[in-house]
């Protein structure tokens, strides 16, 4: 959310379309979520294949408003319709293990909408910049009521479960419905059954809202 508060300084004064590239290997929620707090105007999320074209009428719609700069955010792992993901190269970290490094799908997608809109384009990787800071103070009161949910669960002898915020008020789940069928120590690619990911769908609330909104997810 800061970094694009800050990019729309950039993107409005210059009249440029300013892509900020997030992670997001499989599922779009940091994406989508930045953009709805950040006012982007276009969010391409691992869920929602693309058509860029789409995204071109977008900005386009909005310089015939007299806006001419746009803010667009893509998850690392967007892909057209049609396509494949962008990767920047590969590794071998041992089974298990996601060895496609992704990376450089906002500088394509900057780069296609320069050439189809005519505007300047300028893509950001905010890579791990995203997850470090100081917490909020809602963060801190979450991490303690977490912390305190958790001690009264192994006083009641209920082990092999999480601590969870649900329904707004804090309960627990079991191990099993947060890593699914993983019964492996260490990492399990995200995109398998057994790491249970849960990914955007179609019917939540923040898809609704980002299209209420006005915020294109390239569909």
């Amino acid at each position: 959310m800061e970094a694009l508060d800050r990019l729309h300084t950039t993107g409005a004064t210059h009249h440029r379309i300013m892509v900020l590239e997030v992670m997001g290997r499989y599922a779009g929620w940091i994406a989508l979520e930045a953009a709805i707090a950040g006012g982007a105007d276009v969010a391409l999320i691992p869920e929602i294949p693309y058509d860029i074209n789409k995204v071109a009428s977008k900005i386009e719609n909005r310089r015939k408003r007299g806006k001419n700069f746009s803010i667009v955010v893509v998850a690392e792992g967007a892909k057209p319709i049609g396509g494949e993901l962008t990767i920047m190269g590969t590794r071998d970290n041992g089974a298990g293990v996601d060895n496609t490094k992704l990376g450089g799908i906002g500088q394509v997608v900057a780069k296609q909408l320069q050439e189809m809109t005519g505007l300047e384009a300028r893509n950001t990787t905010l890579g791990y910049m995203q997850r470090g800071g100081t917490p909020t103070a809602f963060d801190r009161v979450l991490s303690t009521k977490y912390g305190t949910k958790a001690m009264e669960l192994a006083l009641e002898g209920k082990f092999g479960t999480l601590a969870v915020i649900k329904n707004g008020k804090l309960d627990s789940v079991s191990l099993e419905d947060v890593v699914g069928n993983n019964t492996k120590i260490g990492a399990v690619s995200g995109n398998t059954e057994e790491s249970n990911l849960r990914k955007v769908t179609m019917d939540d609330d923040l898809v609704k809202t980002a299209r209420d909104i006005g915020i294109n997810l390239g569909d």
